[in-house]
């Protein structure tokens, strides 16, 4: 049996920008205000925190200043990810030395790779660290997906932890769920497929709303592991509209505009992702408040 790394709600948070420079100011408040709402874990340099239009340099240091302000209050979760292996390794061992308490390393993106080159490159990675890896498995951005067969194969390595499943297959988390069983733990990777997850067995969600109104997700989150299903759908089905609002253009433009909505002036997106066209703004707008959020 594999511990997960952390069960409940975690936080793909986004990386404010200012004057094309990352404001760690802002950074660190937005990383007090999770955990202020009972986040268990942030995870930094995912998609949602930009990490594709980082340097080497800020992906280092922005990793390295999140474990530093947590400082233990929750699990850290460096995304580490790359479709180069050995850069793949790089990042996870800067992680590793900044004191991550996890890999988050995303599928190869564009060469893709096969189901024998995706073996390849996590076991190449996980046999040069120490630390607990969590697989993230994202086709609609990357074009590349794992099997089923594929996790059997990856959850026999004692340091992979488990994973982010973002592909909305469920036929695909179940087949992996009852292949692995407990040798591979699984969260969900979107916010609206939380709870289903949730009831064959996912010990939680890596979220992009919880930026928004993270205290909900925690609370859906908990109903959830105490086995209150219905609440937990009540709770998940309220915040529906928000979540497909959240995802109306490319992630992370929307949820950054909504931050900035309720007044958290967290910048805007690096090109290539651009501010949001002005109808779709107006429409996360409209849900915002729907929802009972105070937007500016």
């Amino acid at each position: 049996m594999k511990t997960p790394v952390f069960t409940g709600a975690a936080t793909a948070i986004v990386t404010p920008f200012r004057d094309g420079k990352i404001d760690f100011d802002k950074f660190g408040q937005l990383i007090d205000m999770q955990i202020e709402a009972g986040i268990a874990a942030i995870t930094v340099c995912g998609t949602t925190g930009e990490s594709s239009t980082q340097t080497l340099d800020e992906h280092v240091a922005t990793v390295d200043y999140c474990v530093r302000r947590v400082n233990g209050r929750a699990k850290v979760i460096a995304g580490s990810g790359s479709n180069d292996t050995e850069a793949a390794l790089y990042l996870s061992k800067s992680a590793e030395d900044s004191g991550a308490d996890a890999l988050l390393l995303v599928t190869p993106y564009y060469n893709k790779a096969t189901q024998k080159g995706l073996i390849a490159h996590y076991t190449y990675i996980a046999d040069r660290v120490s630390t607990p890896i969590i697989l993230y498995n994202v086709p609609s951005r990357t074009g590349c997906g794992i099997q089923a067969k594929t996790y059997k194969a990856l959850s026999e390595h004692p340091l992979i932890n488990g994973v982010k499943e973002a592909s909305g297959n469920f036929t695909l988390m179940a087949d992996t769920l009852a292949l692995c069983g407990d040798a591979l733990n699984m969260w969900s990777g979107n916010d609206d497929n939380t709870v289903p997850m949730m009831s064959l067995g996912a010990k939680g969600l890596i979220s992009v709303t919880a930026n928004v109104i993270p205290a909900d997700v925690v609370a859906m989150c908990a109903a959830a592991l105490e086995g209150d299903f219905r609440k937990a759908a009540e709770l998940q089905l309220r915040m529906q509209a928000l979540n497909s609002a959240l995802f109306i253009e490319v992630n992370p433009i929307p949820v950054k505009a909504a931050m900035n909505l309720i007044g958290l002036d967290v910048g805007f997106t690096r090109l290539p992702l651009c501010d949001m066209e002005e109808a779709n703004l107006q429409k996360l707008r409209e849900v915002m408040i729907a929802y009972g959020l105070t937007v500016q």
